[in-house]
């Protein structure tokens, strides 16, 4: 029997107060679930948005602060730490969850406060709870290999730790500037203790004028930057002046101390690092309790991963950054320029840069540029062979920066001094790995002086010198070492790349004339010569010199120089590779060049290899070029192994 439409309506009105207060019959029930399909970008996002990338915090936290029963709302704002709190005493919640989220509660925290004190503080407690979460969870870092929430804490960690030493370093600067390996200081409420014993730091560098985090640069002119993901904030230390040498500079370069001649050669004035800050205590709760840490630094080349709580880390680094910061700051372009032009402001002699602190078991790949050029002209090159391990592993980078106006010959014997020198310093005995086997790399007219550092002579110089020159035979014997020579010791590999070996055309042209007529040089190197050639007369008598043929007239194929020295032989200790470019694919090899210089000036019999690129002059900065460098390094590696390995 059906029940009359009134009684039905009366029953749903009775009915509905019931349902829609939630009666106590229905509440078993729950909430309606509902499913949305998501977009993939969504999807991630939700999975992988932090304080970090998006500004909020992330669904895993939120989703914590659910489960803990705390204010949605009120944990939402981080000016507050009552939520960070709060979470801290409750139970019930996993380890490894409470962890995570308090780290990334305290990080927002941080990052809404105004740099100071309580900030550096909200920094500390953000590193205290993702060590814990990382080491002394419920799994290890191992165990959580694949999950994004570790990486997400990991990146909270790093942040924080590249934040709370800078503004360490902050307070530092108004400490004495000498440092010794190990020291501490109390900064909000914390006893932090400094290790500098993994640090590297040149000359007598105590502390840097900068510390800058790397993550906050960006280099424009740089195909690639290369770092290494891993545990630890990446910074750069910017190097005071008077640390790199003890009187004012001169030219761009350091003076030695109690001398007035500067020194050859120089580290690089910007190492990067990575700081790593561990809070003190044996187990979880004496973690979470301390008031002390140690703040260790660690120099990337030398350290790739360290031990840690019995885990094996891998170390974050940045090998780009700290070689970035000194090119822009280096203001190579314009000082080059007036080098070549002999005008104030340029230098006046070849100077050695190492690209990483001296590391005696790594060879040396040496690198000289070209005319006009500097090592800005090595950029793409140097800043791969960083960011490729194997190379990484096996070699350091010297860049040579000369004069480029001076003649080859004075050029050539300048930069053997100033590499003997700089090798004498770092390696007295001369038994380090790191002086044996050194790679030449040369550009343009770097590499017609790398040419003439793996050959030798004999009387051709000398009685060019004779036949050309207005010096008397008392002279010629004086600069007998420039005139010559044998190759330079220890070298095994050379790379010639778009050099001149037997001149070219439009240096002995018209626009090459007229370059080489606004050369002058230095007075600095003229008063020099004088003193060598007549040390009797006065300083300032430059006319006792008579015509000295600049770098240009040195590399016109007429110029006796360089026609001579194309016939000196190569040491059959050294395997030399060619890179030539071709300006233009349709003509034919022989006949082609490269914009300045000829293919058959650029070709060398007897090579190990010739790459020929389809390029204009700067070649060396083209990726083809780049990657033909790396297998020619790659395969001196190989052969190196296996000369070691045979019985």
């Amino acid at each position: 029997m059906r029940f009359p439409q009134a009684c039905l309506l009366i029953a749903c009105a009775a009915l509905a107060p019931l349902l829609l207060g939630g009666c106590s019959i229905l509440r078993e029930f729950g909430p309606v679930v509902e499913v949305h399909t998501l977009p993939a970008r969504e999807a991630i996002e939700l999975k992988r948005g932090d304080i970090l990338t998006r500004g909020k915090l992330s669904d895993a936290t939120v989703q914590t602060i659910r489960v803990a029963a705390l204010d949605e709302q009120a944990c939402a704002k981080p000016i507050s730490s009552e939520c960070a709190e709060a979470l801290a005493t409750v139970t019930g919640v996993a380890t490894d969850r409470r962890l995570a989220a308090l780290s990334e509660l305290w990080l927002a925290q941080a990052q809404a406060m105004k740099p100071g004190s309580a900030q550096q503080a909200a920094w500390l407690e953000t590193i205290r709870y993702a060590y814990a979460y990382l080491f002394l969870g419920d799994h290890t870092p191992g165990e959580r290999a694949f999950e994004d929430r570790q990486t997400q804490v990991r990146d909270w960690y790093n942040y924080a730790v590249e934040h709370a030493a800078t503004g360490m370093f902050e307070v530092r600067q108004q400490m004495p500037t000498q440092l010794p390996d190990q020291t501490s200081w109390n900064i909000a409420g914390w006893e932090l203790k400094l290790d500098m014993r993994g640090a590297r730091l040149p000359g007598t560098t105590a502390v840097p004028a900068e510390l800058l985090p790397a993550s906050s640069l960006s280099f424009r002119g740089l195909r690639s930057l290369y770092r290494r993901d891993g545990f630890g904030a990446e910074l750069v230390a910017v190097i005071p002046d008077e640390s790199l040498s003890a009187a004012p500079t001169r030219g761009g370069r350091p003076a030695a101390k109690h001398d007035q001649q500067p020194l050859p050669w120089s580290e690089m004035p910007a190492p990067s690092m990575t700081v790593l800050l561990h809070p003190d205590g044996d187990n979880l709760d004496s973690v979470l309790h301390a008031r002390t840490a140690r703040l260790t630094v660690h120099d990337p080349y030398v350290e790739s991963a360290i031990m840690l709580r019995g885990q094996r880390v891998p170390l974050a680094a940045n090998f780009t950054a700290g070689y970035g910061v000194w090119l822009a700051r280096a203001n190579f372009n314009r000082q080059s320029l007036r080098s070549l032009l002999g005008r104030e402001g340029g230098i006046d002699r070849p100077h050695v840069y190492l690209m990483q602190p001296y590391d005696p078991n790594r060879r040396i790949i040496v690198m000289l540029h070209g005319l006009a050029s500097s090592p800005e002209a090595w950029v793409e090159l140097a800043n791969e062979i960083l960011g490729d391990e194997a190379l990484r592993q096996h070699y350091q980078i010297w860049q040579v920066y000369y004069p480029t106006n001076m003649p080859v010959a004075l050029n050539h014997a300048m930069i053997r001094r100033a590499l003997g020198d700089t090798l004498t310093h770092f390696d007295p005995s001369g038994q380090a790995p790191a002086s044996s086997d050194l790679v030449l790399v040369g550009h343009s007219m770097g590499g017609v002086i790398a040419r003439l550092m793996v050959s030798s002579t004999d009387q051709s110089l000398v009685q060019l010198a004779a036949d050309h020159s207005r010096l008397t035979p008392q002279q010629i014997r004086r600069i007998d070492p420039m005139l010559r020579f044998e190759p330079f010791p220890n070298v095994s590999s050379a790379i010639f790349i778009a050099a001149p070996h037997r001149g070219t055309s439009v240096a002995g042209g018209r626009l090459g004339r007229w370059m080489a007529g606004f050369i002058r040089f230095p007075i600095t190197v003229l008063e020099e010569l004088a003193h060598t050639l007549v040390p009797d007369a006065a300083a300032s008598s430059h006319e006792s010199l008579g015509h000295i043929p600049n770098s240009v007239d040195n590399l016109d194929e007429n110029d006796p120089f360089v026609r001579t020295a194309a016939d000196f032989p190569i040491s059959t200790q050294v395997r030399y590779h060619s890179i030539v470019a071709q300006a233009n694919a349709e003509v034919a090899l022989a006949d082609s060049d490269d914009g300045l210089v000829p293919y058959r000036s650029a070709h060398l019999p007897g090579a190990q290899s010739e790459k020929i690129i389809i390029s204009g002059h700067s070649v060396q900065q083209s990726a083809a070029a780049v990657l033909e460098i790396q297998r020619i390094l790659r395969e001196d590696i190989a052969l190196r192994e296996a000369h070691f390995m045979q019985p």
